[in-house]
């Protein structure tokens, strides 16, 4: 049975190699599939090198500030970039919309930004040809214009009746034909399982690139069923052809465009502008850390000088305006992380309904699969934000205890009179040495790998459901 599997799909491949239209669709997508590896990693491996020597260049800049008032260096600020994983080459995923760089500066949480997608007009979104997107999207539509005959040919030209008579039962049939269309397929993979193995030279875990790799022949294994399945229930190319644009329309545009509206509308997201005035009614009750006489740091004020046993602000052994920046920093810092804890949950919680829309599109179950496994989903962006936030906090914490503990509560307060006093109220500039490098790392392969199971189950089943079908519409021949 097996050397009949084998002769019906050598049958078609000769067939497309005797058609000009199979050929050229094959050559183009290769051509897209080899172009879009090789631009995507030179592109990302060149960003990688250059934010690596931005993220040293702004190290520098900030640690070779002259002498100054730290507090001044607070709002100087620091910059942090984000490279991308081994495999992100492949598929750069929220990346390319979220942002790889972040200001950080005192008193404030910063967006990421640098997003590539930011950058440019909204008529240029094709030109981004990354080897996920030629694979999930244009992929299943090559397939498609090649395949869309493979069982209606044979119905038209009375084949198929000749093949009955010589003893060729339906699933041997089907079989052979979805040995040949998954032949196409795996050649137009091969680019990207050349593209994956290399990033193992770059630091990809074994276990991600071959879970990687293993997602997409699924996902090709879907798409070749789909074309076997409309093409065996069609009495006609036109028929079959028209059909299988339907479905790709349906499970490649439609439904995760209705996955992301659901999403957005069961768990309500407030805007900017709403949370920015929520934040800032809270901050106010904080009180302004500028301002040591704020009345809401009079308790502050009370509980030093009973601390130290002493009458005013002046005799205290530390400066009072760089306590106040400290307590002030850390309050603050509560609430801006409870503003951005809330809208993770609320981004987390609008991602998870999306991706439940897999069951139903394995477009969404493979970007999905193809995302986590890289390292480049929506929980690796909210892990590079809590990083980037902890270095930001401890940084101005450290400026801030240079304020409290290198000068006197008059030299702050006097720093302005002149130029003597001005010079009274800084700090050597040895005292910016208080970054560390930043590597941001993704979550491990293990947390990757079990994030995206539920992608893999929803591959899997329909997978199962789309060559059940298609063995019921074989009884039909």
């Amino acid at each position: 049975m097996s050397n009949i599997v084998l002769a019906i799909a050598r049958d078609e491949w000769r067939y497309w190699r005797r058609s000009s239209l199979a050929q050229t669709v094959l050559v183009i997508a290769l051509t897209l599939a080899i172009a879009s590896v090789w631009v995507t990693h030179s592109s990302i491996s060149q960003s990688a090198e250059q934010r690596q020597h931005m993220q040293s260049a702004a190290e520098h800049t900030f640690t070779d500030q002259p002498d100054r008032h730290p507090h001044r260096m607070v709002h100087y600020g620091h910059y942090l970039f984000r490279s991308p994983p081994p495999l992100g080459t492949l598929d750069p995923g929220v990346d390319a919309f979220t942002g790889n760089a972040i200001f950080l500066e005192g008193h404030r949480h910063n967006s990421a930004t640098f997003a590539d997608q930011k950058q440019s007009s909204g008529l240029t979104w094709l030109s981004k040809l990354t080897p996920a997107f030629v694979m999930q999207i244009l992929t299943p539509l090559l397939l498609i214009v090649l395949g869309f005959g493979v069982m209606t040919r044979e119905r038209e030209a009375g084949t198929l009746d000749f093949l009955k008579v010589q003893g060729v039962s339906p699933s041997v049939l089907l079989a052979g034909k979805g040995v040949a269309l998954a032949g196409a397929g795996i050649l137009v993979l091969v680019p990207l399982v050349v593209g994956a193995v290399m990033t193992l030279l770059n630091g990809a875990a074994l276990l991600m690139v071959v879970s990687f790799i293993a997602s997409y022949l699924l996902y090709l294994a879907i798409w070749c069923g789909v074309v076997l399945l409309v093409s065996t229930l069609a009495t006609s190319n036109s028929t079959s052809f028209s059909g299988l644009i339907a479905v790709w329309i349906l499970l490649c545009l439609v439904l995760p465009r209705v996955a992301s509206n659901t999403a957005s509308v069961m768990v309500a997201s407030p805007g900017k502008l709403e949370t920015d005035f929520a934040v800032l009614q809270q901050m106010r009750q904080i009180g302004d850390g500028h301002n040591a006489s704020d009345p809401a740091f009079k308790a502050l004020e009370r509980s030093l000088l009973a601390e130290y046993n002493v009458d005013s602000v002046e005799d205290l052994p530390v400066n009072f305006r760089g306590v106040v920046a400290q307590y002030s920093e850390a309050e603050q810092t509560k609430v801006l992380n409870e503003f951005a804890a809330q809208q993770m949950r609320q981004q987390t919680s609008q991602a998870d309904i999306a991706r439940q829309f897999g069951w139903l599109s394995p477009m969404i179950a493979i970007q999905n699969a193809s995302m986590k496994l890289a390292g480049t989903d929506l929980e690796n962006y909210h892990r590079f934000l809590r990083e980037a936030e902890k270095v930001r906090f401890d940084f101005v914490q450290s400026l801030n205890t240079l304020q409290a503990e290198a000068m006197t509560t008059a030299q702050d307060t006097n720093r302005y009179r002149s130029a003597e006093a001005n010079r009274a109220a800084t700090v050597s500039a040895d005292n910016w040495q208080i970054l560390n490098n930043f590597h941001f790392t993704p979550l491990s392969p293990q947390q990757r790998f079990s994030g995206s199971l539920l992608a893999f189950v929803q591959l899997c089943f329909v997978l199962a459901m789309v060559l059940g079908f298609t063995l019921l519409a074989g009884r039909r021949i």
